[in-house]
């Protein structure tokens, strides 16, 4: 329809090989003139969405059509924040829970102004693009948090908006605003099927956490067709009685002065988080596939949008047509800078009237420990007497959280079992927002994601507490912390048939291979009370990815280290910690955790048989791993192939470190309830036992 090519247009051709069908000249869309610019913002949202997953021939068109009223009504009149300064501080954050909806955010983010040029949306899901199937922290600019698995990114916004909360109520002054802004959710029926979202909402609205918004697109349609094929919820109603803040407005997801009017409203809600149920129509003004679970997962093809954009009064053959009227009216740089700029004058204003609070933010939002961060971690001495290393983990944390004021955290229901309790502070409430201690009640799914949304919001360093066997209900929020690369203590305890007659659902035996199997992840089990003072401060200093420390719930020895190798190896993954008697061993036995001492008792009782062995102490496969091979190798000679490794867990994966030659005690079946004495005498986690092993594998037995 009436597009013309120019010089300029030819020469780009030339530069692409002709391959995108890009219109260059922003000058060749005269028929869209006549259209109203935020109608024509809105379609040109939707035709890159179209375009994009249909040349990628992978994706999800529908949502974005049906969404870019309310991504536009956020980025054009709601938001607050600077695309040229994609980190500033005080912005407004936006999650796409509904992450399959990606091409809606890469869209909207290329025409606000962020460095997300044209080709990236050309390049989607594609090899090295920043415009991934589904959105990624720290790879495209302005996605806040990395979303797909539904559900996750509203337990994301749940911490998101928490952090906000709290460094609002410790660090705003009369007359000083300096942490004022909002959380913006929009989330699918897939998020508010996934039991997810009833732990996220739950919480906050017992938390009161009136600067989260979510806007629900009440589309009627998943990928297997219409939801009433399982869904029949009355979400309004739940919501209610979650203590939100609903809106419903009915079917007028295109209705721009409706969206905006309920998201002032929302804002002006102070008290209660809010939800805005919108009904959309997923693939608007398809012919063919509006409203059909077709526009869901796949691309539409090119005839029907051709039929589409022809709805819409498009240049039918144009492709990636941003219109120059569309690129001069979204280009918000000039006014996130206008904002990002008033707000550090403001800041400026408050450094100068409160100093200390003003110099004690930037450290928090910089969050590298301060110096003297260690100061008070206690030490620990054999003559202090046996102590579980759960107990000796709240002693440490107490000591790092008078120094840390930003280290803040809890547990899914059980502070007094993991010891997580900051001895110096309260707890956190809607009424008390400034306070550091954290009751996440039994939601561990939620008590992690929201920990995942508390670390990107920054300024806040979260730590999350439950029994080790219940990672499994917060596995996907922990590997999501991973993927990205956040600096989310876990603090997990009760690690083995350790714990007793609580028996074999409460006894973890797969967790431990299960959780070193997940990409950057450190997993860290200390020994003693002293390893557990190192396993800290490893965990204070990693910024780039989560630490979890599995602890014990039974009293272990502290050992002495006198006459035995300094814990401080512990801080690469596995060190010498009673060396052979002679010049080189006849066996190195290997162990992790609580297991630690039943290896040197053996050791001392192979050495009354003539067998002179190596003591390992191995609390970290992933900080090993990290060590240059020299070290690896002071620690396992290679040409010591005789290797016996003892942990009270699973033995999938030890062939890593003991190799062909060598053999692991472990546990491959489920445990059983018993006094926990019992229960290592039955599984073999006796020296008796570790004998017979040790004399096998030295070919003695």
């Amino acid at each position: 329809m009436g597009e013309r090519v120019t010089e300029r247009e030819k020469e780009a051709e030339a530069e692409t090989g002709g391959a995108t069908g890009v219109l260059v000249d922003r000058d060749a869309d005269v028929d869209l003139q006549d259209v109203p610019i935020e109608e024509l913002s809105i379609n040109t949202i939707r035709t890159l969405a179209m375009d994009a997953v249909q040349q990628a021939n992978s994706g999800h068109p529908g949502a974005p059509m049906a969404l870019a009223p309310i991504a536009y009504t956020l980025y054009a009149r709601q938001m607050r924040y600077n695309p040229v300064d994609p980190d500033w501080f005080d912005r407004d954050r936006f999650v796409l829970s509904a992450g399959h909806a990606s091409m809606l955010l890469y869209a909207t983010l290329h025409l606000a102004g962020f460095d997300l040029p044209l080709e990236e949306l050309q390049s989607f899901r594609q090899w090295g693009s920043r415009t991934p199937g589904h959105p990624e922290a720290f790879h495209t600019p302005g996605v806040e948090t990395t979303t797909g698995p539904l559900g996750q990114g509203l337990i994301t916004s749940v911490g998101m908006a928490l952090a906000e909360a709290h460094l609002a109520a410790v660090f705003n002054r009369p007359g000083h605003r300096i942490v004022d802004h909002h959380t913006y959710v929009i989330c699918s029926d897939g998020d508010m099927m996934e039991g997810a979202s009833h732990e996220a909402a739950s919480l906050a609205g017992h938390l009161g956490l009136g600067k989260l918004i979510w806007l629900y697109d009440d589309n009627h349609i998943t990928i297997e067709g219409s939801t009433d094929l399982a869904l029949s919820d009355d979400v309004e109603r739940r919501f209610e009685g979650y203590g939100w803040h609903v809106q419903n407005i009915g079917d007028r997801a295109n209705d721009l002065d409706a969206l905006d009017g309920a998201i002032a409203s929302a804002r002006e809600e102070s008290a209660r988080p809010s939800l805005i149920v919108v009904r959309s129509h997923i693939a608007y003004g398809s012919p063919h596939k509006q409203d059909t679970a077709d526009a869901h997962g796949a691309p539409l093809g090119e005839e029907e949008i051709r039929l589409t954009k022809r709805a819409y009064g498009w240049p039918e053959d144009a492709k990636f047509l941003v219109p120059s009227r569309v690129a001069d009216h979204m280009d918000f740089g000039e006014r996130g800078r206008e904002l990002q700029g008033e707000w550090e004058t403001r800041l400026a204003a408050y450094a100068a009237e409160y100093p200390e609070e003003a110099a004690a933010l930037e450290l928090a939002i910089v969050g590298v420990p301060p110096d003297g961060w260690d100061g008070e971690i206690p030490r620990f001495a054999p003559e202090d007497g046996p102590i579980a290393t759960r107990a000796a983990s709240g002693l440490v944390l107490n000591g790092l959280a008078d120094r840390i004021p930003w280290l803040i955290g809890g547990s899914a229901d059980l502070a007094g079992s993991t010891k997580t309790i900051i001895a110096s502070s309260r707890s956190l409430s809607a009424e008390s927002p400034g306070e550091r201690n954290l009751h996440w009640g039994v939601r561990e799914h939620g008590m992690a994601g929201a920990c995942n949304g508390m670390a990107l919001h920054g300024g806040v360093r979260p730590y999350a507490a439950t029994f080790f066997v219940f990672t499994d209900y917060a596995r996907p929020a922990i590997r999501l912390s991973a993927m990205m690369g956040l600096p989310v203590i876990y603090v997990m305890t009760h690690d083995s048939i350790g714990l007793g007659e609580d028996g074999p659902t409460h006894q973890p035996i797969e967790h431990l291979a299960s959780l070193r199997a997940m990409p950057g992840l450190q997993l860290i089990r200390p020994a003693d009370a002293t390893e557990v003072a190192c396993a800290w401060r490893a965990a204070i200093e990693r910024l780039d990815g989560p630490t979890m420390l599995v602890l014990s719930r039974q009293k272990l020895p502290i050992l002495d280290r006198s006459v035995l190798g300094g814990a401080a190896g512990l801080r690469r993954g596995a060190y010498v910690l009673k060396r052979e008697a002679g010049e080189r061993p006849d066996i190195i036995l290997i162990a992790s955790g609580s297991e630690v001492p039943l290896a040197l008792e053996a050791g001392e009782a192979l050495a009354t048989d003539g067998v002179d062995a190596r003591i390992v102490s191995m609390p970290s496969w992933e900080l090993f791993r990290e060590q240059a091979s020299e070290y690896r190798d002071t620690v396992l000679p290679p040409e010591i192939e005789k290797r016996l490794a003892i942990e009270a867990g699973a033995t999938q994966g030890w062939l890593e470190w003991v190799g062909d030659s060598g053999a692991v005690i472990g546990i491959d079946r489920f445990g059983a309830s018993a006094p926990s004495p019992e229960l290592f005498r039955r599984f073999g986690f006796t020296v008796e036992n570790v004998l017979e092993h040790a004399r096998r594998v030295l070919g003695v037995a």
